[in-house]
């Protein structure tokens, strides 16, 4: 009889046998099994760890493709497919450009329908210049949108780079104790946000789903992605591989060392350049989307008058939709340029318990109630909005038009406008005049141009931009003071980890030596956490590792730093190997957070003129050049009035023809009302892109910096620009009906 090996060698044979007719014949099997896990794995990795803005996009790309299939040239393929692959896209280059196709073509077929066939339909007149306006805008996207995967990698590049800093600190840190790479990556990886965290760990997803047979060659594959954007990254991954094969531990210790000493010095050479470069294209930002712009109003109440057909919605067109864009086109231009930094992450992301941190905490009944800030600034905005919206509404439901009119004492006083000789008020609230084209009148009403109203239309911009910067404020504001303390806390930790390490290194367990160095640094933001880590230790009767990271009572829970966690865990990984080890794995890390944050010093130093220029030009110049010169406009517009009230009475008096004549030459012009919610708009909006690109070029595009920086931002300026405009408005008027304009002498 055969004995049990026999027989298992046969089972064993034909199990083979099976899997090899399986992979040949094709069936659900073998490789194509195999092949379908992975997809579905990597599915879940992109649904669990990738950013859900993306989704639209995709969607939008995937339909058009079948749709319209509309494929690139080969070279323009292969340029978007490696765009697509850094964003991590669930998109091809066919997509892109059907999408590129599609999206301007429903926007210009949207215009036709609602601004011409829906009201030809109605029996009213359709208005070609918004199909117009949308049909050259549609021809200008096409080419944006055609190379939008890129312009998506540069970003999802420069958040990356910005990370790369710290990511070698922490590859290095984990890997001068512990001489794994693949730990290492995976340490990283935890420490880090989106989107170079989500890169780490597809870096081992591929070794783990045998795209690759090891982590060196699922990293080189990763590292072909940077060679023409950052070398430094790089030559420091390559010498952290080469530390792997070094034969004395000093000559290990020796390649980490110069890899993070390389990314360093690398990361301040670009921010050299880059701010040496910045002034000349900011300068033209400046001119071309804020100076010129603001000083041009200056002129268009005078234009406008001479231009019959010239109507507000031409300006709202121009300087709140056309404008805004390029501005933030060209600022965009200026922050692709941006080389990786040091910056700020979000750091919500590591802690959900911190979101609701960003909403508004209402204690009732012993009980705290969460309200999102969206919905309260919303409301608040609303309502100011309409009340903005009151001369419209007073004129639409037919109420009469007061006006402020000499009495027979001299005194003003407040009458019913339609009572009273036009020529004779001083200040209306609403005040519509007949529209004349070519100096004959026309029966529609154009207005309102009263003080008024003018008065009441700086609530439109209040309600949009002052109510949108206190939403980001009541947003980021919490969370900003504890990252505020958090920082605090990194820059005193070099010196309180040296100490720490020191005394580590005279054989005091870690234990008691945290409550040595917390005594010694009592008033300081990291004796205070070291004096949370001694308690727990001694109070609580924690280990080290669950005073510095329990969920509930860690030190860390007050202190949310990456920084600063990696640090203690590095401390907890190296105590296992004994206390000489963790000393001088401390010592070291104290090291290379000096050495980061006199780079980021540096770094601070080189843009600190250009982000004072910026923030300047936000908070102050472009709200007062702005409020001034609606301040003049409101009184040129109002002589203007006065000057065709003269007219009319001079040509119905049967003047000579020279009044006529000049009469002639003007039109009814733009209402003040109108024309003032277009600056204010304008104002809010270069508020907020300026904000954004100052953050952009600061931080590089952090979060909670840039959600900050706009609450203040856009707060102080829309402010001061109503202020300005508000207090411009009345002086320029009162000016304007003091002048004794005699049109018949």
């Amino acid at each position: 009889m055969p004995d049990e090996e026999q027989i298992s060698d046969k089972r064993l044979s034909q199990l083979f046998k099976e899997r090899l007719e399986q992979e040949l014949s094709g069936n659900n099997g073998g490789f194509a099994s195999e092949e379908v896990g992975q997809t579905r794995a990597y599915e879940e990795f992109k649904k669990q760890y990738m950013p859900k803005n993306f989704t639209v996009y995709e969607k939008i790309c995937n339909f058009a493709e079948k749709t319209i299939p509309f494929r690139p040239d080969e070279k323009k393929a292969q340029a978007l497919q490696e765009a697509i692959n850094t964003c991590h896209l669930n998109t091809t280059p066919t997509g892109v450009y059907s999408a590129a196709l599609v999206i301007p073509l429903a926007i210009i077929f949207a215009a036709m329908i609602i601004f011409f066939i829906i009201p030809m339909a109605l029996g009213g007149q359709g208005n070609l210049f918004f199909v117009m306006f949308a049909l050259l805008g549609g021809l200008a996207m096409l080419i944006p949108l055609q190379s939008l995967p890129m312009t998506l990698a540069g970003s999802w590049k420069m958040k990356a780079s910005n990370q790369m800093v710290l990511a070698v600190f922490y590859v290095v840190t984990y890997m001068r104790h512990t001489s794994n790479l693949e730990l290492a990556i995976n340490f990283a990886a935890e420490h880090l946000g989106p989107p170079l965290a989500l890169d780490m760990r597809k870096i081992v997803w591929n070794v783990e789903t045998e795209k690759f047979d090891s982590v060196k060659d699922s990293l080189d594959d990763y590292l072909n992605a940077w060679r023409h954007n950052n070398e430094e990254f790089v030559e420091c991954m390559h010498l952290i591989q080469s530390s792997l094969y070094e034969s004395s531990n000093d000559r290990r210790l020796g390649s980490l060392d110069k890899a993070l000493a390389v990314m360093l010095d690398g990361t301040y050479e670009k921010m050299i350049h880059f701010a040496h470069n910045l002034q000349a294209p900011l300068t033209t930002l400046n001119m071309l989307g804020v100076v010129l712009p603001i000083l041009t109003l200056v002129l268009l109440p005078l234009v406008v008058s001479f231009m019959d057909n010239m109507r507000w919605y031409h300006l709202l067109a121009f300087y709140n939709i056309l404008l805004p864009i390029a501005v933030y086109y060209l600022g965009s231009k200026i922050l692709s340029t941006r080389p990786g930094g040091s910056g700020d992450q979000d750091i919500t992301e590591k802690n959900p318990e911190l979101k609701k941190l960003k909403n508004i905490t209402i204690n009732f009944g012993g009980q705290e109630l969460y309200l999102k800030p969206i919905v309260v600034c919303f409301v608040l905005g609303a309502i100011v909005f309409l009340i903005g919206l009151i001369p419209l509404i007073w004129y639409s439901v037919g109420l009469p038009d007061y006006a402020l009119a000499p009495g027979p004492s001299g005194n003003l006083k407040l009458v019913n406008a339609d009572f009273i000789d036009p020529g004779t008020a001083k200040y209306y609230f609403l005040n519509y005049r007949v529209r004349t084209e070519g100096g004959d009148a026309t029966e529609d009403l154009v207005g309102p141009f009263g003080l008024g109203a003018m008065m009441f239309s700086l609530l439109i911009p209040l309600s949009i931009g002052y109510f949108m910067g206190l939403y980001f404020k009541m947003k980021s504001q919490k969370i900003v003071k504890i990252r505020d303390q958090s920082k605090k806390l990194e820059l005193e930790f070099s010196s309180a980890l040296f100490q720490l390490g020191s005394r580590i290194g005279d054989g005091i367990p870690a234990e008691t030596s945290f409550g040595k160095v917390a005594s010694m640094m009592q008033d300081t933001v990291s004796g205070k956490f070291f004096m949370l880590v001694h308690v727990n230790i001694t109070r609580l009767g924690m280990s080290v590792e669950k005073a510095i990271f329990d969920k509930e009572k860690g030190a860390l829970q007050y202190y949310p730093s990456d920084l600063i966690e990696s640090s203690m865990k590095v401390l907890v990984e190296s105590s296992k190997k004994g206390p000489l080890v963790a000393s001088q794995a401390i010592i070291n890390v104290s090291e290379y957070i000096k050495q980061m944050h006199r780079v980021d010093e540096r770094l601070q130093d080189l843009l600190g003129d250009v982000i004072g220029s910026l923030k300047g030009q936000v908070k102050f110049l472009t709200p007062v050049i702005s409020g001034i010169v609606v301040g003049i406009t409101s009184m040129i517009t109002k002589i203007l009035g006065i000057l065709g009230d003269g007219m009319k009475q001079l040509s119905a008096g049967g003047a000579a023809g020279g009044g006529a004549g000049l009469l002639s030459m003007f039109g009814t012009g733009i209402p003040t009302y109108h024309f003032q919610i277009v600056v204010g708009l304008y104002v809010v909006e270069l508020a907020y892109i300026l904000t954004v690109i100052g953050n952009g070029i600061e931080t590089g595009g952090d979060q909670i910096g840039k959600e900050n920086a706009l609450g203040i931002g856009m707060t102080k300026s829309t402010i001061l620009y109503i202020m300005l405009a508000g207090g411009a408005i009345l002086v320029f008027n009162l000016v304007a009906g003091a002048i004794p304009i005699n049109i018949g002498s």
